[in-house]
Formats: C-alpha cells, sequence, structure tokens
C-alpha cells in the first residue's frame, strides 16, 4: 500500500506531516511526499489567510487528478475552521482539525468527522520522518497571544508545551545536520515542570547537529536565552523577530504586546552576543486603517533595525477576529504597500549579505538544482556553490548570485 502526504501552510504543518510520514511507514505504507498515485493521502491543510484557506480546498481536486480512487483524510487548520467544506467532497473519507493530529493514523479505515473539542494536553508525535538535511522539531502547540488579524489561536487552541527530556532527546538523537525548534508560539515554551527555553537550549549544548530556533516573539529575547544560546556547540545565530507593523499605533491595533522601543533594545541585545547574527522579521502590509503615514513609519523602522530578510505579506481578513471588523483597506492600496515594503527588504538583504563576502561561512547542503548545490549558512543565507556537495562545510564567500550568494569549498585543514 502506497500513502502520501501534501503538505500546505507552516513549517510546524511540515513537521507534523513528518510525523505522519513516520506512523505510516511504521504501519508498513510506502511512504512520499507531494502529489503521485497512492492509496491513501493525507491532506494537511492551512487557514492562515484566506488564500491558503482556499488552497487547501483545491487541493483535494488536485490529488483527485493524479490518484482518483485514493482515500483521502483531512487534517489541519482549514478543516478546523470549516469541516463541512472537505467532508461533502468526492474522495475524502476522514476530516479531523488542527488538534491531536496524530488520532488521524488511527482513522485510516474510517469514516466521518472526528473533531477534538479540548485541547487536552501536548500532543506527543512520532519523530517526524525527514528528507532533507534540515529536521523541524516541534516543541510547543498553540497560541495564547490573539493577536487582532490572526485566526490560528481559534483552531490551534491554548498553548501547551511538550516536555523538555522528549525536546531534547529528538534534537540530540536528530539525523539531519541541522535541527529547527518550531511550534506555533515558540516563545512560550514551558513544559510541566516549568523549564523554558533557554533551559532546553542547555539540555541540548552537546548536539552534533546545528541547532537554529524558529520564529519568537519579542519578550523571549532576554539575557538568560542568549547566555544560553551560546553555549551550544552549534547555534545557528538567527533570530526571527516577528514585528508585524513598525507603527506604534498599529501595534495597538494588532494587539502585539511590545513597543517600537522594546523591539529596538532587544535587536540590540541580540547584536551584544551575536554581532554577525541574522535578525529577520514579518511585516503585515496594509492592516486595516493602516494610513500613508504609518506605513512611513514601518518604512523607517525596518531600515532603523537593518533586517537581513523580510517576509512581506498583505493583510488578509479572516472572520471571527477582531481585526475582521475594522474596515479594510482598498487592494490596491495593499498592493502599493506591499511592493514598496518588498523594495526595500530586497536592498536590506543585499546589503547585509555584502558585509560576507569574502568571509566563511558553515554550509549545511540541501538539495542539487541544476549547476549548483543549494543550503543555508548558520546565519540564513542563500548559499549556492557550483559542485556536489554532500554535508556540511566551510565555504568562502564570493559574490551575490539569484536570492543569496555564491561561495566555493574552503580547503579541509589536516
Amino acid at each position: 500500500m502506497k500513502a502520501c502526504i501534501f503538505t500546505l501552510g507552516c513549517k510546524v504543518n511540515e513537521c507534523e506531516s513528518g510525523s505522519l510520514a513516520e506512523g505510516l511507514a511504521r504501519l508498513g505504507y510506502e511512504v512520499a511526499e507531494g502529489l503521485a498515485p497512492a492509496d491513501v493521502y493525507i491532506l494537511n491543510t492551512c487557514a492562515v489567510t484566506a488564500e491558503a484557506e482556499k488552497k487547501s480546498r483545491q487541493a483535494v481536486a488536485r490529488i483527485r487528478a493524479v490518484a482518483p480512487d485514493a482515500r483521502i483524510l483531512v487534517c489541519g487548520c482549514a478543516s478546523e475552521r470549516a469541516p463541512a467544506s472537505f467532508a461533502g467532497k468526492p474522495g475524502v473519507t476522514v476530516v479531523t482539525g488542527a488538534r491531536q493530529k496524530g488520532k488521524i493514523l488511527s482513522l485510516l479505515g474510517e469514516r466521518g468527522v472526528f473533531m477534538e473539542e479540548e485541547d487536552g494536553g501536548y500532543d506527543e508525535l512520532l519523530p517526524p520522518r525527514t528528507f532533507r538535511a534540515r529536521a523541524f522539531v516541534k516543541i510547543q502547540d498553540g497560541c495564547n497571544n490573539f493577536c487582532s488579524y490572526c485566526i490560528i489561536p481559534y483552531l490551534r487552541g491554548r498553548s501547551r508545551s511538550r516536555r523538555l527530556e522528549s525536546a531534547a532527546g529528538e534534537i540530540l538523537a536528530c539525523p539531519a545536520e541541522e535541527a529547527v525548534v518550531t511550534g506555533i508560539d515558540v516563545s512560550s515554551y514551558r513544559d510541566e515542570g516549568g523549564r523554558d527555553l533557554a533551559d532546553l537550549l542547555l539540555a541540548v549544548k552537546d548536539a552534533r547537529c546545528r541547532v537554529r530556533l524558529g520564529s519568537l516573539e519579542v519578550g523571549a529575547v532576554t539575557e538568560k536565552l542568549l547566555c544560553a544560546a551560546e553555549q551550544v556547540r552549534d547555534f545557528a545565530p538567527h533570530f526571527h523577530l516577528s514585528l508585524q507593523s513598525g507603527a506604534e499605533r498599529v501595534l495597538r491595533k494588532m494587539n502585539r504586546h511590545y513597543t517600537k522601543e522594546d523591539y529596538r533594545a532587544r535587536v540590540a541585545l541580540i547584536r551584544a552576543h551575536f554581532p554577525d547574527a541574522a535578525v529577520t522579521t514579518d511585516i503585515i502590509a496594509g492592516f486595516p486603517t493602516e494610513t500613508e503615514e504609518d506605513f512611513a513609519e514601518t518604512l523607517a523602522f525596518a531600515e532603523e533595525i537593518g533586517f537581513a530578510q523580510i517576509h512581506c505579506f498583505p493583510y488578509s481578513r479572516r472572520e471571527g477576529t477582531n481585526a475582521a471588523k475594522l474596515p479594510d483597506l482598498p487592494a490596491a492600496v495593499k498592493s502599493g504597500r506591499l511592493h514598496r515594503l518588498l523594495a526595500l527588504a530586497a536592498r536590506l538583504r543585499g546589503e547585509y549579505e555584502g558585509r560576507f563576502i569574502g568571509k566563511t561561512l558553515e554550509f549545511v547542503p540541501e538539495e542539487r538544482v541544476g549547476e549548483y548545490t543549494e543550503g543555508y549558512s548558520e546565519n540564513y543565507i542563500r548559499l549556492y556553490v557550483a559542485q556536489p556537495v554532500a554535508h556540511k562545510c566551510r565555504v568562502r564567500a564570493v559574490r551575490a548570485v539569484k536570492d543569496g550568494l555564491l561561495a566555493v569549498p574552503e580547503p579541509e585543514i589536516r
């Protein structure tokens, strides 16, 4: 029997899909990713934007096109939000939601809608089956922040954390060359013993793989966390620190729990400990009521911080959130601001990466595409090496190319 997993959305979804793939393999299935003929499909959906939800629904038809006789089991945020929109589709035999995803493996032969009414404790999944040089290790689920634009806390539920011993054990045993610590709100990690993210880093300080943190909230950046990170044998100096807006008024409307001064101070703290760290972020263009002055404030603040990368996206209205009650901006306004933000992001990325031309970086190869082996440096610069590379190695950055830097392997010291 062959099974495929088709995943949309965030890194947490990817991680959970990897766990489900491992579970299917242990049940005797031949497991593949993506779209391929198969007997069973698990569709792991996303609802972070209206477009993601639409693509999740359309994925059922895409699966049917390549595997018309497959049984399709649906899970994830889009099916949590609207299970009926999947339950009636041809080929769909089971619909579950975004919580307790591991139970879908016990429903392979069932039919119907099976939704969890309560969050329960942290859902311990199998270690993900990894197909790549980077592995994602999920340590937390849910969110208590309730940002006014975000539907995810209503779908994923309240924050709950994995036991430190379990999370640390998976990182220490990671077969990949890099482990990315991920969750819906990694910053809120605190297990039943009260141990936090800094304690987890100390528990994995001798890990043989490179350790990278996923997206963080401003308040998570403390002396304790950064001192712990400095003790990790192979820590990736890359901090994805969510901003969303650089305008104080808009931050309050978003229900973000920090000020620009808070953000500025935490970035300064990062750079005091890791001077060459990449500080990356997310920014929403065209949040409801955002004025041109607000947007100009955001652009100026992004330039002041000097982000290595900015994940830019237009505001997407989500029914059920507080922001959905506010008047939306015209699509043309959102699009125009997005393009201006993208232009700034490209310039800032080029300026940051230019600092490393002629310097040595640690390269983890991920895939061979055409003439290049592609992967990432410790500070999340996309690197292109014009020869086959099988394992982590030191490389020297030569010049800008595509969306990163061309690099050449450094001679091994014997």
